[in-house]
Formats: C-alpha cells, sequence, structure tokens
C-alpha cells in the first residue's frame, strides 16, 4: 500500500491548481494530511484567508483519506460541509482527514484544520463515492 500512497501523493502534487497553493501532503491508510503556508495571496479584502482555502485543504485532506482505501478507481466528492471555526491571516496551516466509515458504496470522511500552534481553525466531514475512472488513467498517479 505504501506504493500507492505515494502515487497518490505525486498525483497530488501534479494537479495544476496545487501550483498556485505549495502543498504539501502524506497519505497513509485511511488518512491525509497537508499543509500549506498562510500568507496575503490567500486572503479576502478583510486580511484574512478566505473561506476556499480551508475548503479546499479540508476536501483535499478528506479526499485523499478515502482514496487511500481505494487502489483501482478515482473517488469523488458527492458533497461536503465546512465550518469555518476561527480566523488565520498568517502562518502554518494543516489539515488531518480520517475515513470515519466505509461500505462498498461510500466512505464518510471527517477533516479538521489547524493553526501554527495546533488550534482548530476549521473543520468539515464529506462523503465520497468510487468512480468509473481508473487511477491508472489519472494525470500523476505513476511515480
Amino acid at each position: 500500500m505504501d506504493v500507492h500512497y505515494r502515487k497518490l501523493e505525486n498525483m497530488y502534487s501534479a494537479a495544476p491548481i496545487n501550483q498556485f497553493y505549495s502543498p504539501v501532503m502524506t497519505v497513509s491508510e485511511g488518512m491525509a494530511e497537508i499543509e500549506i503556508n498562510a500568507n496575503s495571496s490567500l486572503h479576502h479584502s478583510a486580511g484574512a484567508v478566505h473561506g476556499s482555502v480551508y475548503f479546499k485543504m479540508l476536501d483535499d485532506a478528506a479526499f485523499f483519506a478515502a482514496s487511500s482505501l481505494e487502489t483501482e478507481v478515482f473517488v469523488l466528492t458527492t458533497s461536503f460541509t465546512t465550518y469555518l471555526t476561527r480566523p488565520i491571516s498568517e502562518g502554518a496551516m494543516r489539515s488531518v482527514g480520517k475515513v470515519v466509515n466505509q461500505n462498498k458504496s461510500q466512505f464518510i470522511v471527517e477533516a479538521v484544520v489547524y493553526d501554527a500552534e495546533n488550534r482548530e481553525i476549521g473543520r468539515g466531514s464529506g462523503v465520497f463515492v468510487r468512480s468509473k475512472q481508473k487511477l491508472a488513467d489519472v494525470n500523476g498517479y505513476d511515480l
């Protein structure tokens, strides 16, 4: 499975959107952790990190936690609820996603994003399903 986890990390790095955010991700069984550095390029007009950044970090960590348990096909987010609990304007942001339930048709995953002082700044949960697209055909899912 370690090879699968490294391929997922490679796939994440290869996504064009991540050139903007410069995240670092680690995948393990049923879990994914992502870190980015918050700075003014991620701010809304009032000088704090935009909620879309929280969502991306939470959804990505949850998505890859689910993906860690699926070795054949790409998974898809079907729903995701996000709660922004504390603003941040700079410093490290770390999201952790963990699969809390799975069955034949779906994964239910919870994620939390923390600031540099390990305080919770956001949380979310989502439902993910298996697609028909083979992982082998996804850009970056190779080493």
